[in-house]
């Protein structure tokens, strides 16, 4: 059999050294096996080994702390690390200090072989050796579940880029914090962040708001005025949003992303920008393209790269970290930090989460201020949630008292949404986001009252039974249980 390659591999796990081992020898790979990063940087010092595969954490060193050595003294060395530690930081120092790729434990071994295969066919380049800046108190994510694994790696890999990134994602999961952490852990770190939110601005002054105007420009314009995209220049321009963006503005902005130059609004002399362009929607941008309120050929160049952010239902397993993460927070600003029981936790678990991770920071912080006792009960998480009216993910149909009407539980539902936001108001464009949030309750307590029947719910709803099919499909609602499936 012709050799591959020569693999070393760094973990002090005898199970995943074995799986390894036998995995790559049998395709064909010399493979040498170590416990420890002492025995690993003497075989990299004497020349040995095409490739790196490392555990993160072993006993006499952090692989971090070895990995600027490594690119030091062979650059032309992939290196591939593993952590159980899943975070967003560990993403962001493996591609910092040079790593190849970035895997986290659990890992899935065919995955591993395709990135060794594609590594070890690539041309030799070294990664740049970038300052590492891990601090985990301003760890901007949280969460160790597969979908924020998936997302952690897609942002260390576009931290040193300057392509353009559309992030989509219901309300509440935190796009904003994405585009953040792509600029302050990105090459345009010490450029400015500036963000515009489309539904936030009357649409005819978005033109006005992105590239400026000239003193006299419209009425009320009595001096020039500066754009967003002056201000963000050198650094990254957030449009959040941009689903909401009117169609001549669209027009303005696709030149500015074909060309590198604007107007401003009364202007004539073009200007050349330098900017990054992140955008957010929590619409789908696809149908506003058929009914012909996006431009395609925007959305093309907008949806470089698409990142899904899932709500929180979908990560479900992420809610224990969350609470900690927050309860810290709260903490530092003077509150008394809680603990929630683990009946409690399930409970959140259970929940729909239709105002996602912003959502579940401000009941944290309600539970911080206005309970006294060191553990939240799960009577306590029961009275704030309700989660007898839409929980999720059980095999029997929720609680709803019989004498309350689909239009009540709708009223609650709305009720909550807007305490979820304290005593601020919820953000613009509330029409499409209640309208886009409620349906999947309504359609969820429907399935619930009528236990299953398609026929009794839609009576219920007052629509047509084929437009109740339809909705279940887009929504992901499960017809037997009146929940989204697991």
């Amino acid at each position: 059999m012709t050799k591959l390659g020569n693999i070393l591999v760094a973990d002090d796990d005898a199970a995943i050294r074995t799986v390894l081992s036998q995995a790559f020898s049998r395709v064909g790979h010399d493979v040498r096996v170590t416990s420890n990063a002492s025995t690993l940087w003497r075989w990299i010092s004497a020349g040995e080994g095409d490739l790196v595969i490392t555990d993160v954490v072993m006993p006499d060193e952090n692989a971090f702390d070895m990995l600027p050595r490594i690119k030091k003294a062979r650059p032309d060395l992939p290196v591939i690390v593993m952590s159980a530690q899943n975070t967003f930081m560990t993403a962001i120092r493996a591609s910092e200090t040079g790593a190849y790729e970035y895997l986290p434990k659990p890992f899935d071994l065919s995955e591993l072989m395709t990135i060794v295969s594609r590594a070890l066919s690539e041309p030799k380049r070294p990664k740049p050796d970038l300052r590492p800046e891990e601090h985990a108190e301003s760890m901007p994510l949280v969460g160790r579940s597969p979908a924020m694994q998936d997302i952690y790696r897609m942002l260390a890999r576009m931290m040193q880029t300057d392509l353009t990134v559309m992030i989509s994602g219901e309300s509440g999961t935190g796009k904003e914090l994405v585009a953040r952490a792509l600029h302050d852990f990105g090459r345009r770190r010490n450029g400015p962040f500036v963000a515009i939110n489309m539904a936030a601005i009357p649409r005819d002054l978005i033109e006005s708001e992105l590239f400026g105007h000239e003193k006299g420009a419209f009425t009320g314009a009595q001096s020039r005025s500066t754009g967003r995209f002056e201000q963000a220049e050198g650094g990254t321009l957030f449009l959040d949003e941009i689903g909401d963006m009117p169609m001549e503005a669209q027009t303005r902005l696709l030149r500015v992303l074909q060309q590198g130059e604007y107007t401003t609004v009364g202007g004539r002399t073009p200007i050349r920008t330098d900017v990054r362009i992140v955008a957010a929607t929590n619409k789908d941008l696809r149908t506003l393209i058929n009914q012909g309120l996006f431009r395609e050929d925007l959305f093309y160049r907008l949806n470089v790269v698409p990142l899904r952010l899932p709500p929180l239902r979908e990560r479900s397993e992420d809610i224990a970290d969350l609470v900690r993460h927050f309860f810290a927070q709260v903490e530092k600003e003077g509150l008394t930090g809680k603990r929630i029981s683990s009946a409690g936790l399930e409970q959140m678990r259970r929940y729909a989460w239709p105002g996602n991770v912003r959502e579940l920071e401000n009941l944290v912080r309600r539970l911080a201020a206005l309970y006294p006792q060191d553990e939240i009960t799960p009577e306590i998480i029961d009275q704030e949630l309700r989660t007898g009216e839409f929980a999720i993910g059980s095999d029997e149909p929720a609680n709803l008292p019989e004498n309350l009407s689909i239009g009540q539980a709708v009223e609650q539902y709305l009720q909550r949404y807007f305490a979820s936001f304290g005593s601020e108001l919820p953000p613009a464009g509330l029409y499409q986001r209640i309208l886009a949030e409620v349906e999947y309750p309504l359609v969820m307590a429907a399935m619930t009252a009528t236990r299953g029947n398609q026929i009794k719910a839609a009576d219920l709803l007052g629509v047509n039974r084929n437009t109740l099919r339809k909705k279940i499909r887009e929504l992901g609602v499960n017809v037997y249980r009146g929940s989204r499936p697991a």
